[in-house]
């Protein structure tokens, strides 16, 4: 799955709206439906921002996955 679309979900999950999550962000609306849009991506340090308010890790966030030999 794709950031946009893992950023949608966690949102929801968290039950914030657009509108919230950007307030809670610090941007405009505008700003934080064009990151759903994947028309825009965040740079690292707005990575942290969103991972934090949202609960989860950057890992997640991205969908960067581990093969399983590298977990061994």
């Amino acid at each position: 799955m794709e950031f946009a679309k893992r950023l949608k979900q966690y949102r929801n999950e968290m039950g914030y709206t657009q509108e919230e999550m950007a307030m809670v962000l610090g941007i405009t609306t505008r700003g934080y439906r064009n990151y759903e849009l994947g028309t825009r991506e965040p740079n690292l340090s707005f990575l942290v921002s969103l991972a934090d308010k949202l609960n989860v890790s950057m890992d997640n966030l991205i969908g960067r996955e581990f093969p399983k030999e590298a977990n061994q």
